[in-house]
């Protein structure tokens, strides 16, 4: 076979997941270059997203140091996991999903000392039980949570923690895979000592690298924690500062593609601009959703605007597999759920996508529904 009789057409499947997301075309075209990673326009580049990170967080003359780190969201959080906690020291992992007891799973493969404070996936976590944990456990140095827990989308309150850590002394960790880059946030105001996110996230980069958001006053202090090689923060931070080079093989296509993401997200307002258009998105999803009688497994007063859960309707002809079989065939890519004590599937809001785009999947929607025969 030809391989490209085989490539599809340039209209590729719109993506309603929470990552890899639907991206530009001239994030698309970006990748079509070849640039040494130890060509000068590189390094450019990547002192160029380095610093515009800092400038999302509101943190650009404010004490922090922006790290890249090659692989997905995962081994930029196992990369601070590995490289940041002191060989006796002790992680309190806040978990209301699958992501934070991702962070736990982690911290135990590596053998370190992790406590687990579990709620509800439909529940917010309870700050005063954070509180006097802290309190009770001196032997706890760090604590960890997920912003937007996508599992269901909801939020955690990242502030209020933020505060309960800072006054308890210890170092604070967040998740914000699925939030930065379209949820405003200040790091310096959070207590945020280091945030990790993706490129293939809200951003609307494509997939290849994480990074870290570190504040430098507790990192400059974790030289030799590192338990591994590849994903040593401190030793990745001091290449990048040292000759502007990352240690191993870059993901070179992926940094330049990124570089142009930073740039539409500038032209588009910037976070706030971003934000605008992904509650929009929501907006007008969860209204035609529930116009059509579909139930989110969240309170409103708890869910994001980045992804929404959805309950299986209860109705017998209704089948996940062949309503995503039937909304694909369509070009309408939604993901599976999650949640561990409830049958959803889930939407997200966010990536290259506008309020048509939601118009055409709700209709799509009301069209598999009918033909499957499945009354709400």
């Amino acid at each position: 076979m030809n391989p490209l009789k085989a490539m599809p057409g340039w209209k590729d499947k719109i993506l309603f997941t929470p990552g890899p997301l639907t991206t530009s075309r001239t994030v698309k075209q970006a990748l079509l270059r070849d640039l040494g990673s130890r060509d000068t326009e590189f390094i450019e580049t990547v002192r160029f997203i380095r610093r515009r990170l800092l400038e999302l967080g509101h943190v650009g003359d404010a004490g922090y140091e922006a790290v890249l780190m090659q692989g997905s969201g995962t081994f930029g959080i196992e990369a601070v996991v590995s490289s940041t906690i002191p060989p006796d020291g002790k992680l309190l992992v806040i978990i209301n999903g699958a992501y934070g007891h991702r962070i736990a799973k982690i911290t135990s493969i590596l053998k370190i000392g992790v406590v687990k404070l579990e709620y509800p996936e439909d529940s917010c976590p309870d700050l005063e039980q954070i509180e006097e944990t802290l309190k009770h456990d001196p032997a706890i140095t760090h604590v960890a949570v997920v912003h937007c827990e996508t599992t269901t989308g909801i939020m955690n309150p990242v502030g209020e923690i933020g505060g309960i850590v800072h006054r308890a002394g210890r170092v604070y960790f967040v998740d914000a895979m699925s939030s930065f880059g379209a949820v405003p946030m200040d790091l310096a105001r959070c207590h945020i000592d280091y945030l990790v996110s993706s490129a293939n996230k809200c951003i609307e980069g494509v997939p290849g690298f994480s990074f870290i958001l570190a504040r430098k006053e507790p990192f400059l202090k974790t030289e030799g924690y590192a338990r591994s090689l590849s994903l040593d923060l401190f030793g990745q931070w001091k290449g990048l500062e040292s000759n502007g080079q990352f240690r191993f093989t870059p993901p070179t296509h992926a940094i330049l593609a990124f570089q142009q993401a930073l740039l539409e997200l500038e032209a588009e307002g910037g976070v706030e601009g971003r934000a605008a258009r992904y509650q929009k998105n929501y907006q007008t999803l969860t209204a035609g959703m529930s116009g059509m009688g579909f139930q989110e497994y969240l309170p409103r007063d708890r869910q994001g605007y980045i992804i929404t859960s959805y309950l299986y309707p209860e109705h017998p002809k209704f089948s996940f597999e062949e309503f995503y079989r039937r909304l694909n065939q369509r070009d309408q890519v939604i993901y599976p759920g999650k949640v561990s004590n409830a049958n959803c599937f889930r939407i997200g809001n966010i990536g290259r996508i506008f309020e048509a785009d939601i118009r055409t999947l709700l209709a799509a929607i009301r069209e598999v529904i009918d033909e499957m025969g499945v009354v709400l």
